[in-house]
C-alpha cells in the first residue's frame, strides 16, 4: 500500500494542525512553553494521522 500526499493534502495537514493547537491552547491552556510545544506535536500528529487515514480509505 503506498500513500501519495500532493499540495491540497499538505494545506490540510497543515490547517488542522493549526486548528487543533488552537483548540487544545483554549482547552488547556498550558503555563509554560514546553506545554505549548507538545500541545504542538500532539496536533501535528493527529493532522497527520488523519489525513494518511483518509488517503487509505480512498485507495
Amino acid at each position: 500500500m503506498s500513500v501519495h500526499l500532493h499540495n491540497a493534502d499538505i494545506v490540510i495537514i497543515l490547517a488542522l494542525a493549526l486548528l487543533g493547537s488552537l483548540l487544545l491552547a483554549l482547552r488547556f491552556r498550558p503555563a509554560t512553553w514546553k506545554g505549548v510545544v507538545a500541545e504542538a506535536l500532539a496536533a501535528n500528529a493527529a493532522a497527520i494521522a488523519a489525513v494518511v487515514a483518509f488517503e487509505m480509505l480512498l485507495a
